[in-house]
């Protein structure tokens, strides 16, 4: 959405943060000098971080050429998000390559005044905020403010068709139904559910697009829905996971059992369009 008032300057980033997939610590004044700034924040085992990361990581190929500067925040949700070792390869496996700050400790997150994950925030040339978003949706809209800020950068810029939506519940008119609330198999989002020899597998009853785990842990999942055969599930590495996809808002039992040693933290669920 649009900022209240059009005098919004940019926080500049703390100058000890630490950061993955740049040579220097970037700074806020010096990057709007020389055009727009997208800034995300993420967790990247919260389902609707994840979401959200294919249009970034789309918006950041077409616009970087143009004067677009894409910078990522990892402000983590879990625990096990919060282990430096554990970003640098987990934002590898989503295919991210703009800079992401660690910002474990939340400054960051507490400057820009975020309301929850993702949040989005457009700087112009010059520093002011242009345009933010808290949580899913708004790509289209998003994508517009972003060719405004070139357009007003080189008034000749000519900007590439729109981005298609990439899942049906993405467009613009799109009507969704809204899926099951987010579980904690361990109690809660500090406590995970530990798989091992003799842990019941968990069962869970879901309405939804699609259901995904916040998992701590490399090994093998093995997921089964509506009482079918369990499929497996090869995990590379601490993440999410999708569990099950499906074209529509549906509804399933699910079964999930794992190897010794997997923490699941949450079990969420995405909205599908009726």
């Amino acid at each position: 959405m649009r900022p209240p008032r059009p005098d919004i300057a940019a926080p500049e980033l703390p100058a000890r943060l630490r950061w993955i997939g740049a040579q220097r610590a970037p700074r806020m004044a010096e990057l709007t000098a020389a055009g727009p700034v997208l800034v995300h924040f993420l967790d990247f085992a919260q389902l609707n971080s994840v979401r959200a990361l294919p249009y970034l990581i789309a918006w950041e190929a077409r616009y970087r050429d143009a004067g677009l500067a894409t910078l990522g925040v990892h402000s983590p949700r879990f625990g096990f998000t919060g282990d430096r070792a554990a970003l640098a390869p987990a934002l590898e496996r989503l295919g991210i390559r703009h800079p992401v700050a660690d910002d474990s400790r939340y400054a960051v997150w507490h400057d820009y005044g975020c309301e929850g994950w993702p949040s989005l925030f457009l700087w112009g040339q010059g520093g002011a905020l242009r345009w933010f978003a808290f949580g899913e949706g708004e790509y289209g809209a998003t994508e517009a403010a972003i060719v405004d800020e070139l357009r007003a950068l080189d008034p000749d810029f000519e900007a590439p068709p729109p981005l298609e939506p990439l899942r049906a519940s993405d467009a613009p008119d799109a009507l969704v139904a809204p899926p099951t609330e987010e579980v904690f198999p361990g109690g809660s989002p500090t406590e995970p559910w530990r798989a091992g020899a003799g842990v019941d597998p968990l069962r869970l009853e879901y309405r939804a697009g699609g259901a995904h785990a916040s998992i701590a842990a490399a090994g093998e999942l093995r997921v089964a829905l509506d009482g079918a055969a369990p499929r497996a599930l090869e995990v590379a590495g601490p993440g999410l996971v999708d569990l099950a996809l499906h074209p529509r808002h549906e509804r399933h039992s699910l079964t999930l059992d794992a190897d010794p040693g997997i923490e699941v933290y949450s079990v969420s669920f995405s909205a599908g369009v009726p």
